[in-house]
């Protein structure tokens, strides 16, 4: 026998539940309540669930009288975590079956039809296997995609555009709306045609969830020294200083850079500063040399102290006084954190969206807090500095940009060596390594 449901949407949800349609983006920022509100669509609008006003503004939800299967994919964390399922816990979905899974296993439903699809945090970019997959699936189901961050170029839209019915495939969108740059030495879209019918396609499908957020963030950049003759030798001599032997690649020089930058005990000092006036924080971190010097460090100093990495889950620790070591790859999206106020970021990470992901994780609907307080250490290092500048734009930071076009043009060798050298206006060239 079915079980009443009660469930207390804000208006905000509501709003969004009335504008969505099969083939829909929902556009949400972190903490918004996207996934309860996809859930409740799917409730109400797909399966027909009989709904009745209560007395305290909630809504009760009856039997589904158009019942269709569930299928969530989403990211491997979020599966694992199974915060899809404590939110359809909240549910009766008693009467059909719910699947919960990543997006690496997408392609075991591509045969799937008359089911609905939640495909959860935007990963149909481009045209590979994911998205030819997702074809599949839209062709033969009805589904919705949600995001926190809606696409930047119009290329990022083609796959749903494509899903949606608006074109063909990929070559007829490109066709009618790409100008490409004739003298790239890669395929490069100089400017797009007809941008009103993009706009007006865009917004066919794209449903904002608008909400006034209760919390006023206030971010804070704290500015460390770093070794700027380690650095110096990392860059002029292509030299690895900790391996002792040439640098072998972009990436490699990068990595080195970054730690001559952030294995530094000044951001200690600087976390140690700031927990004297917050207390607790929850602080993100890149690479294992940097949980080694928090560890060596904040260990055994009066703080609560745990972790989530690759290798070991903590929860979250209580008392008045604490510190949560989060790696950006473990614990940036797919959790929930009300008990503080505070996040320290010890070093940024390359990723504009898990930048945004890892605040979202104190900035929450039932946070009890308004002001949240977000702290970001960096240094004067250029490669520090071009970090920031790029997720000030809003954008990914690339490594081969920056060594290339800011760090004094380095490409890279030909040959069984991969080592790096600079390019050079003149004289002769020499192999490093």
């Amino acid at each position: 026998m079915e079980r009443e449901t009660i469930v207390r949407p804000m208006e905000h949800q509501l709003e969004a539940i009335e504008k969505l349609r099969n083939g829909s983006i929902l556009c949400g920022g972190v903490g918004t309540g996207k996934s309860f509100t996809s859930l409740l669509y799917f409730a109400l609008m797909e399966c027909g669930c009989v709904q009745w006003a209560k007395d305290d503004g909630a809504i009760g939800l009856g039997p589904m009288l158009s019942p269709r299967d569930l299928y969530i994919i989403t990211t491997a964390r979020k599966r694992d975590t199974h915060e899809w399922l404590d939110e359809c816990s909240r549910f009766d979905f008693s009467q059909i079956s719910v699947t919960v899974d990543s997006w690496n296993n997408i392609h075991k439903y591509s045969n799937v039809s008359g089911a609905f699809f939640i495909f959860d945090e935007q990963r149909i970019v481009g045209s590979g296997t994911w998205v030819r997959e997702f074809y599949r699936i839209a062709k033969g189901n009805r589904w919705i995609l949600l995001t926190a961050t809606p696409g930047d170029t119009w290329m990022d839209y083609i796959p749903v555009f494509i899903a949606n019915g608006f074109y063909k495939n990929r070559t007829q969108f490109l066709r009618r709306h790409a100008v490409y740059n004739r003298y790239s030495k890669y395929p490069k879209v100089d400017k797009w045609l007809e941008p009103g019918v993009l706009e007006s396609l865009r917004r066919k499908i794209t449903v904002i969830m608008k909400y006034e957020k209760k919390t006023v963030p206030h971010w804070a950049d704290i500015w460390v020294p770093y070794d700027e003759k380690l650095y110096k030798t990392i860059f002029e001599k292509r030299w690895d200083p900790w391996k002792e032997e040439p640098i072998r690649d972009i990436s490699g020089a990068c990595y080195l850079m970054r730690r001559a930058t952030n294995e530094n005990v000044n951001r200690i000092i600087s976390v140690f500063d700031i927990l004297r006036d917050r207390h607790r924080a929850i602080l993100f971190y890149n690479y294992d040399y940097e949980l080694a010097l928090i560890r060596e460090y904040m260990k055994d100093r009066g703080y609560g102290f745990a972790e989530w990495n690759g290798h070991i889950h903590e929860p979250l620790p209580e008392g008045e006084s604490w510190i949560y070591v989060v790696q950006y790859a473990a614990g940036c999206e797919g959790w929930n954190c009300v008990t503080t106020d505070t996040i320290i970021f010890f070093s940024q990470s390359y990723s504009y969206k898990q930048m945004t992901q890892a605040a979202g994780r104190i900035d929450r609907l039932n946070t009890p807090y308004t002001d949240l307080y977000y702290y970001v250490l960096k240094s004067k290092a250029p490669i520090d500095a071009a970090i920031g500048r790029a997720l000030k734009g809003k954008r990914n930071f690339n490594e081969k940009l920056f060594m290339e076009r800011g760090q004094g043009g380095w490409k890279h060798v030909d040959g069984d060596s991969g080592a790096v050298e600079p390019k050079r206006t003149g004289g002769t060239r020499r192999r490093i390594g």
